[in-house]
């Protein structure tokens, strides 16, 4: 048997780290790692996801960009070695810039909002939850467009997510967490157009 001989390509078996990861070769597809398993995300975003992420960060940059960083995907956030997850947006303290690096951000972040699509509402709301909680994100949030609400989870001393508030119509959001926070839900989905 020629020990040169290339192995076909397959998707990875056995415990993916960040650094198995980030060696691999860029094949136009998003993947995450979540426990140690690399799975590839869905197609890009619709532009109703598209349009509330950048409604939402544009929304907070105008508040809380003198204390927090404020970012949306595609970007790395690399909770541990076998859990790196690429949120739709995430705000940072300013205080906390130790763990924003070239290579995404290395840590927890303060808050981390997902928003669902179709294909995504089990995997946010179970899956990728359970590991923000895990890591210690203090602040969850998961965006429906298709109700137009917004869920704030906290993080409770049993470290899991407790609903603190739902959003929707024209509530305004705030967090007691992240007191810069405060705009009219209905601001985000202005320009979704189903």
């Amino acid at each position: 048997m020629d020990s040169k001989k290339k192995e076909p390509d397959r998707v990875r078996e056995g415990q993916v780290t960040y650094e198995i990861y980030a060696e691999m070769p860029d094949d136009g597809q998003r993947y995450e790692i979540i426990d140690g398993v690399l799975e590839m995300m869905t197609p890009g975003p619709s532009t109703s996801h598209q349009s509330i992420g950048g409604e939402m960060e544009y929304i907070l940059k105008l508040s809380c960009k003198p204390d927090y960083i404020i970012l949306r995907a595609p970007l790395d956030v690399i909770l541990s070695k076998t859990n790196v997850l690429q949120p739709d947006l995430l705000m940072i303290h300013r205080s906390r810039i130790s763990i924003v690096s070239e290579r995404g951000i290395e840590g927890a972040p303060d808050l981390v909002a997902e928003i669902l699509s179709p294909s995504s509402r089990k995997r946010d709301r179970v899956v990728k939850s359970k590991v923000y909680a895990k890591h210690g994100v203090p602040e969850y949030w998961i965006v429906d467009a298709a109700t137009k609400t917004l869920e704030q989870y906290r993080l409770a001393d049993s470290g899991h997510y407790e609903l603190l508030n739902l959003f929707n119509g024209e509530d305004t959001v705030v967090s007691d967490k992240l007191p810069c926070v405060s705009f009219r839900l209905s601001d985000i989905f202005q320009d979704i157009w189903q």
